[in-house]
């Protein structure tokens, strides 16, 4: 397979299969809470152990209960145990959060990505204010980052806040959300990467449920169930709760450890009940929804807990001989089978069923029946229908999708093809470099990209030749439009005209086509605006009335009429429609009275089952508000079974959320989860279609995390998606972290209408721009959105849309561009080629010259040449002035690349002439500084100065955008460089400042950045000035802290703090410190150890410049350990000389110098065999014990160095090493083997002098030489042959002044009254140990 092939993998795959891959983040089941009994027993466990080493890990859920199943517990007889009520007392404050970074393919963790996210947790634990935000959208509350340990410890202060975070944890958000904040650009740009990568979070769920526990208890008041059967009276006489097993209570602290005060949810009454009775709900859900939803009926016997039996469909057999008691029960004998109408739920009384020999259709009782023998619902769909769990895809006003497709289009557009180009500038790569190899390392992406532009280039419109023949069998050019959502058409419903006219109102055939149309013994689909939520009948079926008053007059005097007429279904509805008036009036016993006679008329309302389950429900809500609790439990069984067992239920009412509501509750008591499942979902949809997005939000969550509770408990179940709602919500609430999170984890499902890959993409975008805190542009394309912009491609691809595939591959090639993979934006550049050439010349040509564009970019001149010179070829035949003038531009620029500097010069005169044509002075500018580009590279300054300054002329007239500001700042900085060439210092300087102006003022973070450090080389090399070097300087820091770009920060504040140091003062030297502790910081951070080393030595040594003794020896101390520590011997070798140094150079404390140099750096050099190093720490300790009156010490190292100088091979240190020998003989008084060394000094150099330095030397030696004969040895004879080699060495060198010295010298030997009568016996003994080779080291 070609490279080029090998990249469209995530092509070739179905995008459906792409995203149904395992997702990165795996699901956490939520918090469930231990037993009452284990708690009692933690609050007396020492608080040392708050952290039991039983822990979850995301990727392993538990088996999970979600109906929360009552524990069973044998009536006893009650014991006085309780429970620590103070605050925090036996609770643990802190939890840790651990993750893990693991590879799916190797089921192991990658140790390459875990180092990498423990470096960004490293910086973040000094900065710490993205992780606080996560977290606080996350609903925790950060405490501190152990990086080391690769965890978080968080806390939490009020309940609603542990609730949100267990939530978020079940769902996977959170694993979600730290993949976000610790993996940079390069790790998204890496799709396989991204893909086989897996983040496992380990929380003790214990822990975090005890913590909740306590925070109940530190508010005091709870909802709680039953574990006992509480029948007899407490001891002392109180007055005590009666209570049964699993019953529901509402308890609150007063004070008594062992007693607390309740209320049964059952029967209202209260009294005390004791702590060993009871245990919490084990959910934050329940106790939220129980708080926020008191009970006004009580609990009904009409929902009864949960069997083994899943809810069923299909057919049933009866038990037993049933005859209804009304016109709404079926009636069967035992054997028949019955079909279910909708769903059979376990734990509810009724269903609605069909008797499968006579076809009546009537309610069943649940009790007998034969459940076992329906058929489950299905493993795809645990408590919803096909058709329902299709609804939850789709989106209110369907979730921008066109919205966010016109983004894309957006980020797509380019202005090549009218805009000119400046040489080698491109102002959307504003991002730094490519990603780190510690991150890309295996990296298959760009591998596979790097030959896909010469296939591109070989072919523009053909990349290859699977790819061109599944071009060419698409459709013609599809629209994105053709396959998002479409608005339905308007239904061509009947509309009755209001004639309200008193003659007519006595005539009833006026009222004919009313009672008619309502009349139908069944349901008909223009029903549906008569019981829809939206009260569309007002608009749709009834017109010419002013007022709704006018609206109920005609309708009461239609009614009137049907009830005459004996029109059971008209009257029905009517009473009905006037039932729903009244409730949009707030009239709810006019209302009650309408649907009581509407009920009493029907009797056979299973032939329209719509407004049957209509007016149950509505009926039943209003039974609810108005506390009719007889009435209420007489047809809620009915009623639930109408609103839970049909699907595709249909509103009419927002009161049916009471009744919906009260479902919940009961679900809840008695733990029935596939009902309380059934219930949220239904005031999911209610609350949705109201628009109440800020109230759904919980009860979608709950929804998700019962679907996940289903799936874990059967493998082979499938998880019902709500992340498409839920990330519609988290986006409306302005939650950029959790709504990437969610999108994350969304697959889509190819269902018309619900949210696709696009909506994805787009959504993505916007929240990572939320993100950033910057606007969404074309020049700042987040990596983080490259998968999904690559599914989507894939998706559009499958789609046939040709227009869709061009603007996606448009913007990933922008997208990889800017992150400065030029391979992987020729790819999608070249791809935008060939869908170009599908739809129109003109999408070719502009998607021909981006390509074109690339390749220049790319330093690939001669495939750029080929597609301009075709390009002008195609533009022969036509009038296009600008289009020529921007190929003209882009091709001299190729040429230039090329080296032809003549035909560049000619196509950039062809530009500027097209662009003076049509007055474009943007054009005429870039031409400009093109030329000037150009001229200087020939190193014509003067010219390539013109051309700039013209240049700069038009840029200010134009006063542009921000991309013409950015054009400006670098023509600035050309005509800066020319100056510069020109020795215009004062020009250059204020060419540089006005670029830094300009950059400033458009807020481009990256063209300050560059033009900053141009200043501060400018400053330090070209024209120094310490003051303005380090201001700019520290603006160069507070930019790389904005781009955060730590390794840039802690670069350039070493260099500021050398800076500092610089100036020699104790507040410079104060700052240069307070910058060293900065990089210290950030190079820890980064783990870069030689340079934190580095680091920490020079604190020390600003430190010993403030005369802060005690710190420096601990400074310098953790330079060595920190390069000790990983086995860096050599670096420690060199920081103990460094830190030597320091005492050796300086004027206090010089004696220090000898434990650094002999005790640290020796050993090291030796055991490393650094011979000229342990040669160099010798010279400096002979050299150091000299300057401290040492000379015994210093003879030892001399000696040492002199000895070790011989073996290095190095003639100039031996020469150095003797030298030093013999002054320490000198100060020893030892005289004679002071002459030797120097002897042997002047022996280690050539006989004929080479040079002025070498004559200066000798002459100085002999000079020494003859002192040391003359005044110390008495020999005169010598001496005077010394003296009188040093004079031809100053003979030689020719200075005067030396000459006459040693003149003065002889004169006084040979004047010298005993010049004739010395020894010789001396002066031969000396001749003779001379020649002999004297002393020897």
């Amino acid at each position: 397979m070609s490279p080029a092939m090998s990249h469209q993998g995530c092509l070739e795959k179905p995008w459906r299969q792409q995203c149904e891959e395992p997702d990165s983040c795996s699901p956490t089941p939520a918090v469930l809470l231990p037993t009452w009994s284990s708690l009692q027993n933690y609050t007396a466990e020492p608080q040392e152990k708050c952290f039991p080493e039983k822990t979850m890990a995301s990727g392993n859920p538990r088996q999970l209960d979600p109906g929360n199943q009552p524990a069973q517990v044998a009536e006893s007889r009650l014991e006085t145990e309780s429970v620590s009520l103070a605050v925090g007392e036996g609770f643990p404050t802190e939890i840790a959060l651990v993750f893990s970074v693991e590879s799916r393919a190797s089921h192991c963790v990658n140790s390459q990505l875990q180092e990498a996210a423990r470096k960004k947790l490293w910086a973040l634990e000094n900065d710490d204010k993205d992780v606080c935000d996560l977290f606080k959208e996350l609903s925790a509350r950060l405490v501190c980052i152990q990086a080391q340990k690769d965890r978080f410890l968080l806390t939490f202060k009020t309940i609603e806040e542990i609730w949100k975070f267990s939530t978020y944890l079940a769902l996977g958000y959170v694993a979600c959300c730290l993949e976000h904040l610790l993996f940079d650009h390069g790790y998204w740009l890496d799709c396989s990467l991204v893909e086989d990568t897996e983040i496992r979070i380990t929380v003790d769920e214990d822990h975090l449920a005890t913590m909740y526990l306590g925070l109940l208890l530190q508010e005091g008041h709870f909802f709680s169930r039953a574990v006992l059967n509480v029948l007899q009276p407490m001891e002392g006489g109180e007055e005590s709760l009666k209570l049964h097993e699993n019953e529901l209570v509402h308890v609150k602290d007063i004070g008594k450890e062992s007693k607390w005060e309740g209320m049964s949810l059952s029967t209202g009454q209260r009294g005390l009940v004791a702590v060993a009775a009871i245990e919490p709900l084990p959910h934050p859900f329940y106790q939220w929804f129980l708080k926020n939803n008191p009970m006004s009926c009580g609990i009904s016997k009409e929902i009864s807990g949960p069997t083994s039996q899943p809810i069923g469909k299909g057919q049933c057999t009866a038990t037993e001989d049933h005859r209804g008691r009304g016109w709404d029960e079926l009636s069967f004998s035992k054997g028949d089978s019955i079909e279910v109408i909708g769903f059979l739920i376990p734990g509810l009384k009724w269903f609605v069923g069909k008797s499968t020999s006579s076809g009546t259709i009537g309610f069943v009782q649940s009790k007998q029946i034969a459940a076992e023998t329906c058929e489950p619902l299905g493993k795809c769909s645990v408590f919803l229908s096909e058709e329902e769990k299709s609804s939850l895809l789709l989106l209110p006003g369907n979730g921008s999708e066109q919205h966010y497709a016109r983004l894309l289009e957006d980020l797509a557009r380019t202005d090549i093809t009218s805009v000119y180009r400046l040489a080698g500038f491109e102002p959307t790569a504003t991002f730094p470099g490519g990603p780190s190899e510690a991150v890309l390392q295996g990296c298959k992406d760009i591998q596979l990209l790097k030959t896909c532009g010469e296939a591109a280039a070989n072919g523009l419109s053909t990349p290859s030749d699977s790819e061109q023949s599944s071009l060419e069998s698409e459709a013609p050019p599809t629209a994105l439009e053709e396959f998002l959502l479409r608005e339905p058409d308007d239904l061509d419903d009947p509309k009755f005209f209001i004639d309200l006219n008193a003659g007519h109102m006595e005539d009833s055939e006026v009222f004919d086509p009313l009672l008619t149309f309502l009349n139908q013994g069944c349901y008909v689909t223009p029903f549906q605006s008569l019981y829809d939520l939206s009260f569309s009948f007002l608009r749709s079926t009834f017109y010419g009335f002013s007022d709704e008053d006018k609206l109920v007059l005609y309708l009461e005097t239609s009614r009137n009429w049907a009830k005459r007429t004996h029109l059971g279904w008209a009257h029905t509805r009517l009473c009905f429609l006037l039932g729903r008036l009244c409730i949009k009036r707030v009239k709810f016993s006019q209302a009650r009275v309408y649907f009581e006679e509407a009920m009493s008329v029907m009797d056979k309302g299973f032939d329209d089952l719509p407004l049957l389950a209509a007016l149950q429900v509505n009926l039943a809500a209003i039974y609810l508000k108005q506390k009719m609790r007889h009435k209420f439990s007489s047809m809620l069984g009915k009623a639930v079974a109408l609103l839970a067992c049909l699907p595709g239920h249909c509103f009419s009412s927002e009161n049916e959320l009471e009744v919906m509501k009260y479902i919940l509750r009961e679900a809840i008591v008695v733990g029935n989860a596939p009902l309380e499942a059934r219930a949220c979902f239904l005031v999911v949809k209610l609350f949705l279609q109201l628009g109440r997005y800020d109230e759904v939000l919980p009860f979608v969550e709950r929804l998700q995390f019962l679907s996940t509770c289903f799936s874990s408990q059967d493998s082979s179940a499938t998880c019902l998606d709500t992340t498409p709602i839920l990330s519609y919500l988290y986006d409306k609430k302005y939650l950029p972290h959790i709504t990437l999170a969610s999108t994350r984890l969304f697959v889509p499902s190819g269902i018309k209408g619900a949210p696709t890959p696009i909506w994805r993409a787009g959504l993505v975008l916007q929240n990572t721009s939320k993100l950033l805190g910057s606007q969404l542009g074309r020049s700042s394309i987040p990596a983080l959105a490259c998968l999904y912009l690559r599914h989507a491609l894939a998706f559009s691809h499958e789609s046939g849309a040709v227009s869709t595939q061009k603007t996606l591959c448009a913007v990933l090639s922008k997208m990889y561009l800017q992150h400065d993979m030029l391979d992987g934006a020729l790819y999608y550049s070249a791809r935008a080629v060939a869908l170009g050439r599908l739809m129109s010349e003109e999408e070719a040509f502009e998607s021909s010259l981006s390509l074109g564009w690339m390749y220049v970019l790319a330093s690939q001149p001669d495939k750029a040449r080929e597609i301009m010179l075709r390009l002008l070829h195609s533009l022969r035949e036509t009038d296009s002035v600008t289009q020529d003038g921007a190929v003209h531009n882009l091709l001299a620029i190729t040429l230039k690349e090329e080296g032809q500097v003549k035909k560049a010069a000619e196509n950039y005169l062809w530009a500027l002439n097209k662009a003076k044509e049509t007055g474009n002075r943007r054009n005429q500018a870039i031409a400009l500084a093109n030329f000037g580009h150009l001229t200087l590279s020939c190193r014509a300054t003067r010219l390539a100065e013109s051309y700039f300054l013209q240049s700069v002329r038009l840029y200010i007239e134009l006063q542009g955008g921000e991309d013409s500001e950015r054009e400006l700042v670098q023509v600035l900085l050309w005509l800066a460089q020319a100056m510069v060439s020109r020795h215009r210092i004062e020009d250059s300087k204020l060419c540089y400042e006005l670029a830094l102006v300009f950059a400033l003022k458009s807020h481009n973070v990256k063209s300050q950045l560059h033009i900053t450090e141009s200043l501060c080389h400018f400053y330090s090399k070209v024209s120094p000035n310490p003051g303005a070097c380090i201001t700019y300087h520290e603006h160069w820091v507070s930019l790389a802290q904005q781009l955060r770009d730590r390794e840039i920060e802690g670069k350039v504040l070493q260099t500021l703090s050398r800076l500092y140091q610089t100036l020699d003062i104790p507040k410079s030297l104060r700052r240069s410190l307070d910058c060293t502790k900065q990089s210290l910081r950030i190079f820890i951070d980064l783990g870069e150890t030689t340079k934190a080393a580095q680091a920490w030595l020079q604190a020390g040594r600003l430190y010993y410049l403030l005369q802060e003794d005690e710190l420096v020896e601990m400074y310098f101390q953790a330079a060595i350990q920190t390069a000790l520590k990983p086995g860096e011997l050599s670096l420690a070798m060199d920081l103990y000389e460094e830190a030597g140094d320091i005492f050796f150079n300086g004027n206090r404390n010089r004696h220090q110098a000898v434990e650094y140099y002999r005790g640290g750096a020796v050993p090291l050099a030796r055991k490393l065999k650094a011979t000229r190093t342990e040669l160099q720490l010798f010279n400096k300790l002979a050299e150091l014990h000299i300057g401290l009156q040492g000379y015994e010490k210093a003879l030892e190292f001399a000696t040492l160095a002199a000895r070790l100088s011989s073996s290095v091979g190095d003639q100039l240190q031996e020469l150095v090493a003797f030298h030093r020998l013999a002054t320490v003989y000198y100060f020893l008084q030892m005289y004679e083997m002071a002459e030797d060394c120097y002897l042997k000094t002047l022996a280690l150099h050539s006989p004929a002098l080479q040079c002025a330095e070498e004559a200066m030397y000798y002459s100085k030696v002999y000079c020494r030489l003859g002192n040391l004969t003359l005044h110390k040895l008495k020999d005169e004879q010598d001496a005077a042959a010394y003296f009188l080699l040093a004079l031809a060495a100053a003979t030689e060198l020719g200075d005067q002044k030396l000459q006459g010295a040693i003149h003065a010298k002889l004169a006084l030997i040979y004047n010298a009254p005993l010049w004739h009568k010395g020894p010789d016996w001396c002066a031969t003994y000396r001749a003779r140990w001379l020649s002999e080779g004297g002393h020897v080291v």
